[in-house]
């Protein structure tokens, strides 16, 4: 993925990992991202420093959407699974070890 992609689709570890950034009214470049972990949705934000961090792991700053899906398909491991849809807002992790770099 370069700085302009707009999109990605690939198999990571066996889990199908897409994105689409939409501009939103945003200035270039400073768009959001769906970004989808086997079809189901993975929240992104955006740090101050430019960088991204997920839901999954809010320690770990990426340098680009694609890296922080993969970095919260590595936190999942094999047998869990995003929620379908975010509860209330809060995490979407169904809990354990998440996010412990120590």
């Amino acid at each position: 993925m370069t700085a302009d992609s707009t999109a990605f689709d690939e198999t990571y570890r066996g889990r199908r990992i897409r994105g689409i950034r939409s501009a939103a009214g945003r200035a270039v470049g400073a768009g959001t991202w769906h970004v989808t972990v086997d079809g189901r949705p993975l929240h992104l934000m955006r740090r101050a420093d430019g960088s991204w961090l997920s839901m999954i792991d809010h320690y770990r700053s990426y340098p680009t959407p694609l890296a922080a899906a993969r970095g919260a398909v590595d936190e999942l491991g094999p047998g869990e699974h995003l929620r379908d849809t975010p509860s209330t807002g809060h995490d979407q992790h169904p809990g354990g070890r998440h996010g412990v770099h120590a």
